[in-house]
């Protein structure tokens, strides 16, 4: 979404008093492109918990950084948010990584990944369950911006290797853009207290194209796919 509101509050008028959000301000210039992040989320099923806020690059390290570092804040900043199901606690950070060139990409994936694990271990009442979630802009397995955004130990969803991300890819030859990811290394990072059951995605395009050019529809929508997860308390 971006900053106009408008089309979020149709949505959220017609999902009814049961739904709420929560959301950033817009990210300003142009590799913000005016974005904003954001949580829908349906109040009968989870409620937020208390956590909200914004991944910064610290001050120090803009001033100062090192060789492999980035170098720059975040060209989006990625937004974290706290939710309770019932017992179970989670934590969702959403995304999406600079589209540049490959080495910037790379060096922006490989500080989100070090934040995230940084902040999950720190973070000891907060960090039980994080997940990420978003648009990477990474492709495959061995290729450089899939490994950058591996670095720390976070691990994609089981299921969704050969799952279209965009509606103008098909399959095993799509890039692997958006992601939902955890740790799976307890020497990395906090594992999850949950069970994963199944991931895909959802193609909502006979629904909505109607007479639309896939271009206008994801104009109008997106040309990327919604991902899900599903996972179970222990």
């Amino acid at each position: 979404m971006r900053g106009n509101l408008t089309a979020l509050q149709t949505l959220l008028e017609a999902l009814g008093p049961a739904w709420g959000a929560i959301m950033t301000d817009v990210t300003r210039g142009r590799a913000g492109n005016d974005e904003r992040m954001a949580f829908v989320f349906d109040l009968r099923r989870v409620k937020p918990s208390g956590l909200a806020g914004e991944l910064v690059v610290a001050i120090e390290q803009e001033t100062a950084v090192e060789e492999g570092e980035l170098a720059r804040q975040f060209a989006r900043t990625p937004y974290a948010v706290s939710f309770a199901a019932g017992p179970t606690a989670l934590t969702l950070v959403t995304l999406h990584v600079l589209y540049g060139e490959q080495p910037e990409r790379a060096d922006e994936l490989r500080e989100i990944a070090r934040w995230l694990a940084g902040w999950a271990r720190h973070e000891e009442r907060w960090n039980q369950n994080l997940i990420a979630l978003g648009d990477f802009n990474i492709d495959r397995r061995g290729d450089p911006l899939f490994e950058a955004f591996t670095s720390t130990g976070l691990e994609p969803a089981p299921g969704l290797d050969e799952v279209s991300r965009t509606i103008f890819g098909s399959g095993g030859a799509a890039k692997y853009y958006d992601q939902i990811a955890w740790f799976v290394d307890p020497a990395k990072g906090p594992m999850l207290g949950l069970d994963w059951l199944s991931s895909g995605s959802f193609d909502f395009v006979p629904l909505l194209q109607g007479s639309l050019t896939k271009t206008a529809l994801s104009w109008k929508l997106s040309d990327h796919y919604p991902l899900w997860a599903e996972f179970s308390g222990r």
